[in-house]
């Protein structure tokens, strides 16, 4: 099978292409606008004004973080509130390699590849600079993706701009046939026209499984590397287990990752029985899945019954509590937490939405680049009836599975950060940059995680993984090496 690769040269970026219709001509709300450009220090000096507790010169150094595997994350969060009426931003999940540019409005119109650049000017580049002790490489430049053509055509249009070269856009599936990429010598090489390509680096957006199709080690650069999605951007499991362990780092200086009840490590015969202790309502994941996929709502026994009969290759789940409505539990728990959703509508419909932060590690620290919103199909229902659907009032990801490697994107409930839409989530300036903490101590996590996952010597602990996530379907598809 001949793929479509493409070679996308400098001065072949057109905005067009590369953004929803509606974001095209959005207008960034002021408030947005607003926290991207706000200072690390005025962030800082704002969110220890609020949380006294905060130990400032640990946040600076937080801040500061330079990420050494996980570069380019997005977190997916949620606006909630507790009982006792607590507000907080919690952590769903970590993104390693994630959409947004194509739904952000530009923060500068005179800017017109907007946060793309930034990405690649950054983060990308400099990953590309040499390195003391480590030999040069040779080759081409390669965005690699599987789903997401919009955002990923815009990434190489603006590569090849900031290096002034000819980048290759290369389609890379999953289960499919691709005999047009190879590892040799632990170096990528693509396939054009018959003749083998030396990659030097790989701009990566393959994000179903890519543990399966590309090894841990390569001497190829790639942004993100691998371990950044075993190790928690691609790995629901162990990013619980790494936002556990940096939490009790963090116990003494007063921040904390914000994450729902998790139980890691549960068999599929043990699911029932979690579900009930968490009060007959809960969610089930599929730890390594993304997009929307493996993600199960349970608030009744048909949904539940739905999921236990269901074929799943994995033998590993995780079982968090379910972020609802407070009007749906009898029994009133500070420990839940509650969506506070949308602005309500003309009709006093209030909707569920989440809120995408993406961000990339940077010489300077760790830095915004984009966010936007999405809402659930359905609004919040006071009382839920007996066998309903609780995905289309609790699920928010915009991505449609239409076949093998075949994506659409529901837009009807894209939520802009523009003048419009913004206003109707109910966030404010103090709640954008709680995400913003929220998403770096998330990021931070993973990425020690990286770093934990190898030995002196750089080599993956194989055996150290296997005790956090001794999934044997899962480890079968990890490539060590070729």
């Amino acid at each position: 099978m001949i793929k479509n690769i493409e070679k996308v040269k400098p001065g072949s970026f057109v905005s067009d292409n590369h953004w929803y219709p509606k974001a095209l001509n959005a207008t960034i709300h002021p408030m947005v606008s607003f926290f991207l450009n706000l200072s690390k220090e005025r962030i800082i000096t704002r969110y220890c004004h609020l949380h006294p507790m905060v130990n400032k010169a640990k946040l600076e150094e937080i801040l500061s973080y330079q990420c050494k595997h996980f570069l380019w994350g997005g977190a997916d969060l949620i606006n909630s509130t507790s009982a006792g009426g607590k507000r907080n931003m919690v952590v769903l999940e970590n993104n390693s390699c994630p959409s947004g540019q194509k739904s952000m409005p530009l923060v500068d119109d005179n800017k017109e590849d907007g946060s793309y650049r930034l990405l690649i000017e950054r983060t990308f580049k400099p990953l590309l600079g040499p390195r003391k002790g480590v030999p040069s490489i040779t080759g081409r430049l390669v965005v690699l993706y599987d789903k997401n053509y919009m955002e990923t055509s815009g990434y190489a249009a603006v590569i090849a701009d900031v290096m002034n070269e000819e980048v290759l856009l290369v389609p890379y599936y999953n289960g499919d046939e691709n005999s047009h990429v190879k590892v040799e010598n632990d170096l990528i090489h693509v396939k054009v026209e018959d003749i083998w390509h030396p990659i030097r680096a790989v701009f990566r957006y393959v994000t179903q499984k890519p543990w399966n199709r590309i090894p841990l080690h390569t001497k190829t650069k790639v942004l993100n590397p691998i371990i950044a999605c075993i190790a928690g951007g691609r790995n629901k499991m162990v990013a619980a287990k790494a936002y556990d362990i940096y939490n009790t780092e963090l116990e003494g200086y007063g921040l904390k990752i914000n994450t729902p009840e998790t139980i890691w490590d549960v068999s599929k015969n043990e699911i029932p029985l979690w579900v009930m202790k968490m009060g007959g309502q809960a969610v089930v994941k599929i730890p390594y899945s993304n997009a929307g996929q493996g993600v199960f709502t349970i608030t009744n026994e048909k949904e539940l019954e739905t999921f236990m009969e269901m074929d799943i290759e994995y033998e590993r789940f995780i079982v968090q509590s379910l972020i609802g409505n407070y009007n749906w539990s009898s029994v009133s728990s500070t420990g839940k937490f509650y969506h506070v959703g949308t602005i309500p509508n003309g009709k006093g419909e209030t909707y569920v939405t989440d809120l995408r932060l993406m961000l990339s590690s940077t010489k300077d620290g760790i830095k915004p680049l984009c966010v936007y919103s999405r809402r659930a199909e359905k609004p919040l229902a006071d009382t839920l009836q007996s066998g309903s659907d609780s995905w289309s009032m609790l699920g928010t990801n915009l991505s449609v599975k239409e076949g093998d490697n075949l994506w659409s994107s529901d837009t009807n409930r894209l939520m802009l950060t523009d003048r419009r839409d913004f206003n109707k989530l109910g966030l404010g300036l103090d709640d954008l940059i709680e995400g913003f903490i929220q998403t770096v101590l998330s990021t931070i996590a993973i990425d020690k995680m990286c770093k934990t996952l190898y030995n002196s010597k750089g080599k993956f602990r194989m055996k150290l993984f296997k005790s956090l996530n001794n999934d044997p379907t899962l480890l079968d598809e990890i490539l060590i090496s070729q």
